[in-house]
């Protein structure tokens, strides 16, 4: 067996905010600005499967996604409610769907709450016809759902925010829409207080190593100089591997023998390797562009070359067309 393995982003995410500490301070840090009102102790692990059923008269239609990670706390007097879902998603990736994916996830969420509620009134008995119809009271209440997307790329985030900011409507018209925020942490470039250590070196290691503004030298300087001074667990450093999308050894993490050196080393192969893999792309993509052109074929048709033969997205192949497109004509 290799024993290079490959440190999947989201798997090395999801448990490093497992932790309820780190979890609790990243939601303080966001939601209070640093203030510690949500406490670690005050938090349970919830399913981080979300399913539901969207009926439309006869037809119906399930939703299945997963969660990163969710937390149940029971509020305190300082927030007024009596309990709340947090939700922490990690992003990669710039997605440009972003703020319509977490209302699918929170309506997820509610829809769960919803139908745990309404299995109480499965008889007519005792209720009123629009208790029953509804399969619910006026007094009874839901826990609300905030989500926290932390995104780790290194390019500034230029999707949209708000479920507005995806819409092509008039200005007029936007107080009769409703809107739908997310909220945004850019791990490259933010100003959040954290008291967890693990959370502190986190992401001052992460904005040191996303600066592009840094030669590789200097940022392994920095990152060297930074963990002199603070000493970051494993679990920082397996989760920067992670993030950066290395390759690792995991016994090194285990034996202690990985530091910033090493990360820095094989972020800079990957790179490398990655540079080179997407040239070979971009060179085939002009050909069957190219190719397409003088054959003839409609965009359709070159789109589904470039997705076959290249094995990419359609997404990614009609990023290429509008690039190199103009180039043939």
């Amino acid at each position: 067996m290799a024993k290079k393995q490959k440190l999947k982003a989201d798997t090395v995410l999801k448990n490093y905010w497992r932790d309820s500490r780190r979890f609790a301070d990243l939601f303080n840090a966001v939601l209070f600005e640093g203030e510690e009102i949500i406490k670690a102790e005050e938090l349970e692990d919830a399913d981080t499967e979300e399913s539901a059923v969207l009926e439309h008269g006869e037809r119906a239609e399930s939703i299945e996604a997963a969660r990163d990670s969710i937390k149940i706390r029971k509020a305190s007097s300082a927030c007024g409610i009596e309990y709340v879902l947090l939700a922490n998603e990690s992003q990669g990736h710039i997605h440009y769907a972003m703020p319509m994916r977490i209302m699918g996830y929170e309506y997820a969420d509610y829809r769960k709450q919803y139908e745990a509620n309404a299995g109480k009134y499965r008889k007519a008995e005792g209720l009123s016809r629009d208790e029953y119809l509804s399969k619910m009271k006026a007094a009874d209440k839901f826990a609300g759902v905030i989500t926290v997307v932390v995104y780790y790329g290194a390019e500034p985030w230029n999707a949209a925010t708000t479920l507005h900011g995806m819409l092509d409507i008039p200005e007029r018209m936007k107080p009769y829409i409703n809107d739908y925020r997310m909220l945004l942490v850019e791990a490259r470039e933010n100003s959040l207080k954290f008291h967890n250590a693990d959370n502190a070196d986190l992401f001052s290691l992460l904005k040191i190593i996303l600066d592009r503004s840094l030669s590789r030298e200097e940022a392994e300087s920095r990152a060297l100089e930074y963990s002199t001074r603070h000493r970051p667990q494993k679990a920082v450093l397996m989760t920067l591997a992670g993030a950066a999308g290395s390759r690792i050894d995991y016994n090194q993490f285990e034996k202690g023998d990985a530091d910033m050196g090493t990360l820095f080393d094989e972020i800079a192969k990957e790179g490398e390797v990655r540079g080179e893999a997407r040239g070979e792309v971009i060179g085939g993509a002009k050909q069957i562009i190219a190719m397409g052109s003088e054959l003839g074929l409609n965009e359709t048709d070159i789109l589904s070359h470039l997705m076959a033969k290249l094995s990419i997205t359609k997404q990614t192949a009609a990023e290429y067309l509008s690039m190199f497109g103009k180039q043939t004509i």
